[in-house]
């Protein structure tokens, strides 16, 4: 469980997700919840221990950090870090699932295969499977209140002179507004940006969606904005006299008749052009956002040496484009491919940052959605069961007692994570009264816990029926279920040959992909491409890194090589047009070897 609980502000908080001081809109915005989201903030943000996993180039006050907005905003506050500019990009509650393309690499044992892969193959040509990154999906009362713990952390470790930037799109935009205008106050509202692209809907049954909108918020009236960082250049000519250009965007120019001047302020409606599939930059990340939307930000809202802070870092676009101008850089996200995708993608910039895992006790697959889509499977008995309400996951059907409905939190939505009074009061008078008279157990299953003693002592004072209720840490059940990678290989001189490597997560996931691609080809009568992996299974490998300075604690990379999709390697952040041999040189004896397969899992080896 948390080490403690950090305030969020010197002052008790005043307002709440309801926004109370908001008459008008009481009855459009008065969600479930709200007492709940009270409570977790006049406790305090959860303080986790933290741990320095690897250091990536020289010691530097830049972090990647894997871990929820407000755990990171926790380990900021109590380490007395503040942060000038703020960009996140968190979930639109648009309904999607969000997936990463894994890509089978090419197995370097086969000559055939190395022949092939001099030839220039199409991207379709690749072996890929898919798996959820997370899940945008909630209902808007959980998102609202979610979103209000989030933004009142952020707001807690801005430096007086720092300025936030939420970036929405329609779905919930104009509901999170009158949110910040409740935490930073509406006369720190200082502008609403629209990013207007040409990617996006093509329907002829209405206006198509071409824009997202950014929101920018201060927190006092001493913040640092320089405009002349961001001039937009006007073009000289006869046919463009009257468009401005940045960065190859065309914007209206609405200042007609003032003359032609060389730079023009900037205008709050930015032509970006969203990244296609040939760009540099791109990393193959769903949700990632150009460099050229945050470059603007950045330039304009901190100076060099600042720090920029992302809570949702998704592909580490914002600490990329802040290392490049000079800016220390926060990059937090939950997922470890988010972690992996930053990593890599700093490393081959020459960035130096620390990454560090908040110790929350969940050890999650990769992200939460997968965790969650395996729950199910790791609790017996559990199945679906229709005669409970959506707040319990399913039931179990015991021999003595019956049916037993199981509650388990919702990984996707930190709020759920911890049984407090809160919670469980909600059990009590709510999901239990819901439930048949028959039944005589419910089990709770949580991440963390306030005080058991006190849940306890107030289940015995509240519960009005004779039903039982049995704590069960998940914890328990989510350790047990990891199955570790095998790895053979041979030190010979001063390189290290990899023999073979099995991963039984990504074999699974690839016996469902080919279930499915038999069901298709029973249904359709066609040929259907099935996956194989050799025996070797070096193809399952994405990156071999080799510690040849510590044989315990933080890791350093003192060699490493990965292997993009196509079959190139990148050896030591450097971009080659090589093709990986199964092998890894040393100039120093490593003491330990560490592989991540392509799904993202990196386990660590000893060397022997």
């Amino acid at each position: 469980m948390a080490i403690k609980y950090i305030p969020y502000f010197k002052d008790a908080i005043q307002g709440q997700a309801l926004l109370d001081n908001f008459v008008r809109t009481k009855r459009i915005l008065k969600y479930a919840d709200n007492n709940e989201v009270k409570e977790r903030i006049e406790r305090g943000l959860p303080l986790y221990e933290t741990e320095v996993t690897e250091i990536v180039g020289k010691e530097s006050d830049n972090l990647v950090i894997r871990g929820e907005c407000i755990s990171a905003c926790a380990y900021l506050k109590e380490n007395n870090i503040k942060v000038d500019l703020v960009y996140i990009d968190p979930p639109f509650a648009s309904g999607a699932d969000y997936a990463k393309t894994v890509y089978i690499r090419r197995n370097p044992r086969i000559e055939e295969t190395i022949k092939k892969a001099e030839e220039k193959l199409e991207i379709e040509d690749l072996k890929t499977f898919e798996e959820k990154m997370y899940g945008d999906i909630w209902n808007k009362e959980a998102y609202l209140n979610w979103m209000y713990e989030n933004l009142m952390a952020i707001k807690s470790i801005m430096s007086e002179i720092a300025s936030i930037y939420v970036h929405l799109d329609w779905h919930i935009c104009h509901y999170v507004k009158i949110l910040m205008d409740e935490i930073f106050g509406e006369d720190n509202f200082k502008n609403e940006i629209i990013w207007h692209y040409s990617w996006g809907s093509r329907i002829e049954t209405q206006w198509n969606k071409k824009h997202d909108t950014l929101y920018m918020y201060s927190k006092s009236e001493k913040f640092y904005f320089n405009a002349n960082e961001v001039l937009e250049e006007r073009i000289i000519s006869e046919k463009t006299k009257n468009r401005l250009k940045y960065k190859g965007a065309m914007i209206t120019d609405r200042n007609k008749g003032r003359g032609d001047q060389e730079k023009a302020l900037p205008t709050d409606v930015w032509y970006i052009a969203t990244i296609n599939g040939m760009a540099m930059e791109k990393v193959d990340y769903s949700t990632q956002k150009p460099e050229a939307l945050l470059e603007r930000i950045i330039k304009a809202s901190s100076n060099k040496n600042m720090i920029v802070a992302d809570f949702f870092g998704g592909s580490g676009v914002t600490a990329k484009v802040a290392n490049d101008l000079g800016r220390k850089f926060i990059h937090c996200d939950i997922g470890i491919n988010s972690i992996e995708t930053t990593r890599d993608r700093l490393k081959e910039t020459g960035a130096s940052f620390k990454i560090m895992d908040i110790k929350d006790g969940v050890n999650l697959y990769r992200n939460p959605i997968q965790t969650m889509d395996k729950i199910k499977s790791l609790i017996p008995g559990l199945k679906n069961e229709d005669s409970v309400s959506e707040f319990w996951e399913g039931a179990i059907n015991d021999s003595k007692l019956g049916l037993v409905p199981v509650y388990v939190p919702n990984l996707m939505d930190s709020s759920t994570k911890l049984l407090d009074i809160v919670l469980i009061n909600k059990v009590i008078n709510l999901a239990i009264p819901e439930l048949p008279d028959e039944i005589k157990k419910v089990i709770i299953y949580y991440i963390d816990i306030i005080d058991k003693k006190e849940i306890n002592d107030f289940i015995k004072e509240n519960l009005g029926r004779e039903i039982e209720i049995e704590l069960r840490d998940l914890k328990e059940i989510l350790s047990e279920t990891v199955v570790d990678d095998v790895l053979e290989y041979r030190i010979l001189n001063n390189e290290i040959v990899i023999d073979s490597f099995v991963s039984d997560r990504i074999i699974r996931k690839i016996n469902e992909y080919n279930e499915k691609m038999k069901a298709q080809f029973i249904v359709k009568g066609g040929k259907t491409k099935f996956i194989e992996i050799s025996e070797e299974g070096l193809e399952l490998i994405e990156m071999v890194s080799l510690d040849c300075t510590s044989d315990k604690g933080i890791w350093h990379s003192d060699e490493e090589i990965k292997i993009n999709k196509l079959g190139y390697t990148i050896e030591n952040g450097i971009k080659t047009k090589k093709f990986w041999d199964g092998k890894i040189k040393f100039l120093k004896r490593p003491l330990r070897i560490k592989i991540r397969n392509i799904s993202g899992d990196e386990i660590i080896f000893n060397v022997i």
